[in-house]
């Protein structure tokens, strides 16, 4: 099974689409989370998924606006879609029917 980060990976370069690369994906996991995420967490999560099958990496074009380096593109396989699935689809199931309001969980010290 994925786990949270890798998760977090995948559905932000789901949602960026045909942006998707590591710097915007970075980004977006940083601005849906509301946690920082450094560059060597993303870089060694992208390596280790696409070991997995579950996503493609590739060198972009150069461009003027990143002083002329490439970016590193991403895009979700079908087997990563269908990970990020279970892995959603687990969560769910674990927690439906729960309420995390403070008053109602017994907190043990």
């Amino acid at each position: 099974m994925l786990g949270e980060f890798e998760y977090m990976l995948l559905a932000a370069a789901v949602r960026l689409g045909e942006d998707a690369y590591g710097a915007a994906i970075r980004q977006e996991m940083e601005i849906t989370t509301g946690r920082r995420c450094s560059i060597g967490a993303l870089y060694t999560t992208l390596d280790r998924l696409e070991k997995k099958g579950l996503l493609k990496t590739w060198m972009g074009e150069a461009t003027p606006q990143r002083g002329g380096r490439a970016k590193r593109m991403v895009r979700v396989t079908a087997k990563g879609v269908q990970e990020a699935t279970a892995f959603y689809n687990t969560v769910v199931r674990a927690t439906r029917g729960l309420s995390w309001e403070v008053s109602r969980v017994m907190v043990r010290l």
